[in-house]
C-alpha cells in the first residue's frame, strides 16, 4: 500500500485509537492480538509480531495468534527488538528489500511488557507519534486482559515451571519502575524454580516503600513463608508508617503462622525521592551496597535485627542520604553463598568486582544494567544457581517533580 493512499494524519490517529479501545474492552484475549494486527493493517503496516519477554529475562518471544507474523524467539542482547525493549526506544531498521522495519517497546507505564514489531513502506513522523501511541495502548490492553487469561503467561513460559516459583511470580509487582526522581528494578533467579525469595516496591506519595526478602528453606514451605511476609508487609504498609511497625506485623504473622524454628530475612527501606533520605532495617540479611559513579562505595550498614520471625525488640531504624545518581543494590544471600570452582562461596569480593566492571561502561538504564549484572553474575557461578538470588537495584535522581507516578 503506498503512503499517498493511507491517512496518518492526527485525526485519523485518534479515530483508530478510539476504535482499537472500543473494540478490545469486551474482546476475549485470545483475540486481541488480531485485532492488534488489523488496526496496523490501517495505517499499511504488515508483518506485525507481538513479543513478551520471557520469565529469565533472555529472549523476547513471540506471541501466536491469527494474522501475527510468528517467527523465532529474539534474544534480549544483540537484536533490534532486545535494544528497543532495553532502552525503551523505538528501533528501525531499514530492510534489503524496501520498507522499515520498526520496533516498539510496550510501556505499561515504565513497565516493559514486551515489544511490538511491524514493517512499513516508509516511516514520517506522524508514522512514529501514531504507532508510539498504539504501542502504548497495546500494552495497556495486554496488561489488562492477562488478568483473565494464561495465554501470555504460556507464551512468555520458556521451560517447565515449580509450583512454588508459580506462587513467587504471582506475588510479584512489575519488575521495574521509573520516575523522575527514582527507577526500580529487580530480577529473580532462578526464574523457573525459584521458591522464598521476594521483594515488593510502592510509591505512596515522596516515600518509596521497598522490601527484599529470603524465607528459609526451599520449596513449598518457603513460598508459603514468603506469601505471608509479603502479605503481612504489603498490609503494614498500607496501615502503618514506620518501618519498626511494619517489621513487628511481618514478625508476629510468621511467627504466629509457622513457629519458632522457621524465619525470613529481610530488608525494610523507606526513601524520600524528594531529598534522597533513606532509612533502612536490615534483618538478617547481607548488607545493600551504595554504587556511585559506576563504581561500590560502601555496604549501608545498619544496627543488628533478628531475621522476621524469631520476636526480636523493636529495630533500630538507620538512616543514610543519597546523593543525586547514587544506586543502591539489595540481593539475598544465594548470590554470594553459590559455591564456584574449588568448591568455596562466590562471596561479595566478586559481586563488588562485577558490580564494578559493569560500571566500566556506558549506563543502559537500571532495568538493563540489572539484567546485565544478573546474567554476568550467573557466567562468573559457572551457570549454577543452586539457591535463589535475586538482585533489587534502586536510583535516585534527585530533583522534584510536581507530577509523581503513585503506585500501591
Amino acid at each position: 500500500m503506498g503512503k499517498e493512499s493511507v491517512d496518518r494524519s492526527e485525526g485519523f490517529g485518534e479515530r483508530l485509537l478510539g476504535l482499537l479501545l472500543d473494540r478490545a474492552h469486551l474482546m476475549p484475549p485470545q483475540l486481541i492480538a488480531p485485532l492488534i494486527a488489523e488496526e496496523v493493517a490501517r495505517i499499511g503496516g504488515h508483518d506485525v509480531s507481538i513479543l513478551l519477554q520471557d520469565y529469565a529475562q533472555e529472549v523476547l518471544v513471540p506471541l501466536a495468534g491469527k494474522k501475527l507474523h510468528v517467527g523465532q524467539p529474539e534474544p534480549m542482547a544483540e537484536s533490534p527488538a532486545g535494544r528497543a525493549f532495553l532502552s525503551s526506544d523505538v528501533v528501525e531498521v531499514p530492510q534489503a528489500r524496501g520498507g522499515v522495519r520498526m520496533y516498539l517497546p510496550l510501556l505499561d507505564g515504565s513497565d516493559q511488557v514486551g515489544v511490538m514489531a511491524l514493517t512499513l513502506a516508509t516511516v514520517g513522523d506522524d508514522d512514529r507519534r501514531l504507532l508510539r501511541r498504539l504501542a502504548s495502548l497495546v500494552a495497556d490492553v495486554l496488561v489488562t486482559k492477562n488478568a483473565y487469561t494464561d495465554l501470555f503467561f504460556l507464551a512468555r513460559r520458556r521451560e517447565p515451571m515449580s509450583v512454588s516459583a508459580e506462587i513467587q511470580w504471582s506475588l510479584l509487582p512489575p519488575l521495574t519502575m521509573t520516575v523522575p526522581q527514582v527507577e526500580v528494578a529487580g530480577i529473580l533467579e532462578p526464574a523457573y524454580r525459584v521458591a522464598g525469595d521476594s521483594f515488593d516496591y510502592a510509591l505512596n506519595g515522596n516515600i518509596l516503600h521497598m522490601a527484599v526478602i529470603d524465607a528459609m528453606g526451599h520449596g513449598l514451605d518457603a513460598a508459603a513463608m514468603a506469601t505471608i511476609a509479603i502479605g503481612a508487609y504489603r498490609h503494614a504498609r498500607r496501615v502503618f508508617v514506620s518501618l519498626a511497625e511494619k517489621y513487628a506485623f511481618m514478625d508476629d504473622a510468621i511467627s504466629r503462622q509457622f513457629g519458632p524454628d522457621h524465619f525470613v530475612t529481610a530488608q525494610l527501606m523507606h526513601i524520600n525521592i524528594a531529598t534522597g533520605e533513606l532509612e533502612l532495617v536490615n534483618a538478617g540479611h547481607p548488607a545493600p551496597l551504595l554504587i556511585r559513579a559506576g563504581r561500590v562505595v560502601r555496604q549501608l550498614e545498619s544496627a543488628t535485627t533478628l531475621p522476621v520471625g524469631f520476636g526480636g525488640e523493636e529495630p533500630r531504624i538507620r538512616e543514610h542520604t543519597l546523593q543525586p545518581g547514587d544506586r543502591v543494590l539489595c540481593y539475598t544471600d544465594g548470590i554470594i553463598d553459590e559455591h564456584v570452582t574449588g568448591g568455596e562461596p562466590f562471596g561479595e569480593e566478586r559481586l563488588i568486582d562485577c558490580v564494578n566492571r559493569l560500571g566500566e561502561g556506558p549506563s543502559q538504564g537500571v532495568r538493563a544494567d540489572l539484567r546485565q549484572l544478573s546474567h554476568t553474575l550467573k557466567v562468573e557461578r559457572g551457570g549454577r544457581t543452586s539457591d535463589d538470588a535475586t538482585l533489587f537495584m534502586i536510583e535516585w535522581h534527585g530533583g522534584v517533580a510536581d507530577h509523581l507516578a503513585v503506585l500501591d
